[in-house]
């Protein structure tokens, strides 16, 4: 027996019959399909140390700015 027709309608195709009329609520539903929680180490210094020389400071620690391009990487995000 033909293996297709033992599924019967499921290996047939079907086009979608309907139309997205709620745009927002369908984009709101694809931002929490795509949902992403990433846990920091809460012991993890942010602040840079200070060096004591002059000029403007650093902003962030170097722990801090490998984070965020690690995520810039994997994401292949820019950079904001």
């Amino acid at each position: 027996m033909n293996p297709a027709r033992q599924l019967g309608n499921m290996s047939i195709w079907a086009q979608t019959k309907y139309k997205t009329k709620t745009w927002l609520s369908y984009n709101i539903a694809l931002k929490q399909r795509g949902s992403l929680s990433i846990w920091l180490d809460p012991e993890m210094n942010w602040a840079p140390p200070l060096n004591g020389k002059h000029g403007r400071q650093q902003g962030f620690s170097d722990a801090a700015i490998q984070t965020y391009l690690v995520l810039k990487v994997l994401f292949g995000m820019p950079l904001r």
